[in-house]
């Protein structure tokens, strides 16, 4: 058995570490009386970041003291990565175990399902919400009374954090995907709104008076002048908010969920497997990237339509 012992300068008593804190078998073990010093070394434990921990079974602490066992427990869930001869050694070429745990997954299909999974939700919560907040946003980018009336409430609403809606629409629409796409919804939607409205406001006036001089009436400003100014730049706001849908859907996936990105990442965080973590994490930036460059040369067909 050897223990795994950090730095002498980065713990109080190292000592005393050796002594009765030892690392068994996967397993983080705390022993004998949880004096001042043990104490000290575990609240540094707590403070530390775990570097490539992926073997943590469970952790036993063994005090008499209950009120200091749940006070200090969960700290030990940060060790110190040091070397040990319980099975648990990490490799050196860190990138190539996640490229190895990102084939193992890919092969046994995990991770089309995920990813398929993840994308549907995302397609239909991001829809959604760009169906509705490009007409509100356009409505309210055109006319300042729809705009004093419309606005403050789509900044009440956008100013509360999105996790906070988690719990809510699990009451309100339920477990399944429904709650999900509604996540998304509520993170994009009402930025899309205000985003849209500043982009529809941008248009030139001297567009819109050569518009009134040649006789065009509001709709026809509108179909005419002021959505082809504006549809460039409304692009951009659904690319920018289809960037913000990649992150919500990690979130909404958190809870109540069986598949999809955001779940594999939760349950590989439960079990400190960071290969999964970072190999999924590198996903969903490539899934990311590749649909910003999508929308990015769709945008500049768009202008060129548009010239």
């Amino acid at each position: 058995m050897t223990l795994t012992t950090p730095p002498a300068d980065r713990v109080t008593s190292p000592e005393r570490w050796h002594r009765e804190i030892c690392w068994v078998h996967g397993r983080l073990i705390v022993t004998g009386d949880l004096d001042e010093d043990v104490l000290a070394a575990i609240r540094q434990l707590r403070d530390w970041v775990a570097v490539g921990v992926t073997h943590i079974v469970d952790v036993r602490v063994e005090a008499n003291d209950a009120e200091l066992v749940a006070e200090y427990a969960p700290g030990v869930a940060y060790i110190w990565a040091g070397t040990h001869d319980a099975g648990g050694d990490q490799p050196d070429d860190w990138f190539g175990a996640v490229l190895d745990r990102l084939g193992s997954l890919w092969a046994d299909g995990t991770l089309a399902l995920d990813i398929g999974d993840s994308m549907i939700r995302i397609a239909i919560g991001f829809t959604i919400a760009t169906l509705l907040a490009i007409p509100i946003g356009i409505l309210i980018g055109t006319y300042p009374l729809a705009e004093a009336v419309v606005e403050p409430l789509v900044d009440f609403v956008r100013y509360m954090p999105v996790v906070g809606f988690v719990t809510l629409t699990i009451i309100w629409v339920g477990i399944g995907d429904p709650q999900k796409w509604t996540i998304v919804f509520i993170g994009t939607f009402f930025q899309e709104v205000l985003l849209v409205m500043d982009n529809v406001k941008r248009t030139p006036k001297e567009l819109v008076d050569i518009g009134r001089t040649l006789g065009l009436r509001d709709r026809g400003l509108l179909a005419s002048i002021v959505l082809r100014a504006a549809s460039p730049g409304i692009w951009d706001t659904l690319r920018i908010s289809l960037g913000w849908a990649w992150t919500w859907i990690v979130l909404a996936e958190l809870v109540a969920a069986t598949t999809g990105l955001g779940y594999r990442i939760t349950v590989a965080k439960r079990y400190l497997q960071t290969d999964t973590i970072i190999g999924y994490l590198i996903v969903l930036g490539i899934l990311g990237l590749i649909t910003d460059q999508a929308m990015k040369a769709a945008g500049r067909q768009i202008g060129r339509a548009h010239v």
